[in-house]
């Protein structure tokens, strides 16, 4: 049974496709038609790439692994960050940090320096730094919040992306390409569906279309994340500590469950004046005369 419905597609015009003269050849098997210079998309092959896409989900998150969300246009970033955040998945809505995937250790050193920021901030060496140190700090750590703070969980490369416009994400998808990471995509007949493995032909221009696509994905990570705890409840009830007859005692079995989580070694030291110096250093952040202006008020 499809998870979505025809009339459900329909009535949020996934349908729609962009103008004839802007199409894609690759997208020829997904165009059902072409009214008034525009392609209409095969809806039924869409349903069947949609579950498709949903149960390839599923596994994934069955097996503990993160899905990361890509998309930064206009009419997909506040259902992209409501839907996925409920879910506890890490997307990307603002702007597509180049080398995040290919240069993902870098980019984890920039999430730690939030925390490190954040640490200072609770410290007493805090009240001891000038308004205009503090504001510099301030700012940079709303910088990072704004383009990483919805990827701080992400300890480690994701499983899988899920694309809404290959075409304007192109970098992205290029990276995942090189690092072999599976793409899940929204593909319009404008884009080109080659080196994606998992295309949706759906419109990913109106924000309906993006929203039951994305609400259908994200129900499917949900269902396998329920799998996923109910195995791990099952697997704890049925391995229980064994009692040795001999002696009375007691053998105590370990059951070690290896969740492919990578480990980060968040040591509990105190941020040195070298690091404030580092943070203060960023001159590419601030605006010496707004600066002064907050400082004077």
């Amino acid at each position: 049974m499809p998870r979505t419905e025809f009339k459900q597609l329909l009535d949020a015009g996934v349908h729609f496709g962009h103008l004839k003269r802007k199409w894609n050849p690759a997208m020829a098997p997904y165009i059902f038609m072409e009214k008034n210079g525009i392609h209409i998309i095969d809806l039924q092959k869409t349903i069947v790439k949609i579950d498709e896409a949903a149960e390839a989900l599923k596994q994934i998150s069955r097996s503990g692994r993160k899905i990361l969300f890509v998309a930064t246009k206009k009419q997909a970033k506040s259902i992209v960050a409501e839907k996925v955040t409920a879910i506890n998945m890490p997307y990307v809505a603002e702007r597509w940090p180049g080398g995040m995937l290919t240069n993902f250790p870098t980019i984890r050193k920039a999430v730690k320096k939030m925390s490190s920021i954040d640490k200072m901030m609770k410290d007493t060496a805090w009240d001891n730094l000038s308004k205009r140190e503090k504001l510099q700090i301030t700012r940079q750590r709303a910088k990072l919040e704004k383009v990483l703070g919805s990827i701080v969980d992400l300890t480690r490369l994701p499983a899988a992306l899920f694309i809404v416009d290959v075409l304007k994400e192109k970098i992205a998808v290029r990276e995942a390409q090189r690092l072999s990471i599976p793409i899940f995509a929204m593909v319009d007949t404008n884009s080109n569906p080659e080196g994606i493995d998992f295309i949706i032909p759906s419109n990913d221009d109106a924000s309906q279309s993006i929203d039951l696509i994305i609400s259908t994905m994200c129900e499917a990570i949900k269902d396998g994340l329920s799998d996923r705890k109910v195995e791990r409840e099952k697997d704890e009830t049925d391995e229980k500590p064994l009692a040795l007859k001999k002696g009375g005692r007691k053998a105590v079995v370990k059951i070690i469950v290896e969740d492919d989580i990578e480990e980060i070694d968040e040591k509990e030291d105190e941020l040195l004046d070298d690091t404030i110096a580092d943070l203060l250093a960023d001159d590419d952040l601030l605006d010496e005369e707004v600066i002064d202006e907050e400082i004077a008020e």
